[in-house]
């Protein structure tokens, strides 16, 4: 059972107790990330989360580090588009200290010069490390295709430029603005009973955010071709497809599609590009949801002389899909699929804390898995095929990083 508790400064807390386990996962989930930024402070989001790490008034970042290795937990953040996450897991027994180090971390990091300096370093190294990856960068481009100047375009990293411009007021004053207390989620899952909803309110409960100006606008789709020539053993080839936002009643038809199109080893696009093929060791597909839109990408690394037939590969895919449909046996294995992903999920406090956290903070809602499993099982294979001829039509973005840069034919 979640438990929903509303603090008087507007954090919201939720608790999922679970007494089989012996683990506690803590998470502070934040609204905001390379979205809510501008082309002058973008990575400020993902720099933030990296600094609380280095040093609060009491602790120094080897302490923090320490404390979680003292009671064998584990404490790690990220940093998305649309939120920040920070969180721990421990023993039951630790769960109180855990959430103490974390509100620590939140509210009293020291954001000292030192330590600014030494990770921002860090960083440079992390935005290099990317950029040698190049089936990794090879999707932030479709990004910036699809979204041109949207900041749902900017990369979440940043730039050597822009994080070179932050100071430790920068960042206080962006966390100030951004960290409001109505966009705050604390959330819990584990062997804990609901009474630790009052030592959470203790922490974040009373304290009080700034004027949080809103730069986020609804983006348009927009049809781009990026292409960027680099020393690689293969092309890196993505399209882009428009999707759905967070929510929308059509969502799992949406996953399902995705599914028996490239989200699986049975799936089409594995099986006539890999299997049938060879054309590619990683081919797949995915769907990521936004606020207000969302992305339907096709990924396929091959030897550049392989490109043209692999574009005219997953195009003979995505056009038979659309002409023929779906079959009765990809719908019935995919919804098994979708549903046993879900249900071994639940095993893992850290997987029940991220799925409330997120639900919470991006939606303010909780599907109980009976009510989820009953909407995939909902799903036809008309409203599948339907979603596809939707969604794979002429309207599309490619981005690419290929040896000699040079687009496939038939674009």
């Amino acid at each position: 059972m979640i438990k929903k508790y509303t603090c008087q400064n507007g954090v919201r807390v939720v608790l999922e107790n679970i007494p089989t386990v012996r683990s506690v996962a803590i998470g502070v989930w934040i609204g905001t990330g390379s979205r809510n930024e501008t082309p002058e402070n973008n990575g400020i989001s993902h720099f933030l989360e990296h600094m609380f790490f280095k040093g609060t008034k009491t602790k120094s970042a080897r302490e923090i580090a320490e404390s979680f290795d003292s009671i064998g937990g584990q404490v790690n953040a990220f940093t998305s588009k649309e939120y920040t996450c920070y969180y721990a897991k421990v023993l039951d027994n630790h769960a109180q200290f855990a959430l103490e180090v974390l509100a620590d971390m939140f509210f009293h990091s020291t954001f000292v010069e030192e330590e600014l300096v030494k990770e921002k370093k860090v960083v440079y190294e992390e935005i290099k490390m990317y950029e040698d990856t190049p089936d990794d960068i090879v999707h932030d481009l479709l990004s910036k295709a699809i979204y041109e100047n949207h900041s749902l375009g900017y990369p979440i990293l940043g730039t050597e430029d822009t994080l070179s411009t932050f100071t430790g007021n920068t960042l206080k004053e962006y966390m100030h603005n951004m960290y409001t207390p109505e966009h705050v989620v604390i959330s819990v899952a584990g062997n804990i009973s609901d009474t630790f909803i009052k030592e959470v309110e203790k922490l974040f409960g009373s304290y009080e955010g700034g004027k949080r100006e809103s730069v986020e606008s609804t983006p348009d789709f927009h049809m781009n071709q990026i292409a960027r020539k680099k020393e690689t053993e293969q092309a890196h080839l993505c399209l882009g497809f428009e999707g759905l936002k967070v929510g929308h009643e059509d969502i799992y038809s949406l996953i399902l599609l995705n599914n028996i199109l490239g989200g699986s080893m049975s799936s089409r696009l594995f099986q006539d590009v890999r299997e049938q093929k060879g054309l590619a060791y990683s081919v797949f597909s995915y769907h990521s949801a936004f606020e207000d839109s969302g992305i339907v990408t096709i990924y396929g690394g091959t030897g550049a002389s392989q490109l043209d037939l692999l574009f005219e590969t997953v195009q003979e895919t995505l056009s038979i899909l659309k002409r023929d449909g779906i079959t009765e046996k990809e719908l019935k294995n995919s919804k098994e699929q979708l549903k046993g992903s879900l249900m071994l999920s639940l095993e893992s406090t850290n997987s029940r804390m991220s799925r409330n956290g997120k639900n919470e903070l991006l939606l303010s809602r909780h599907k109980s898995l009976d009510e989820m499993v009953e909407q995939i099982d909902s799903v036809t294979k008309e409203s599948v095929d339907q979603m596809a001829a939707a969604v794979f039509n002429d309207k599309y973005s490619v981005s690419l990083i290929s040896p000699d840069g040079e687009l496939p034919k038939g674009l």
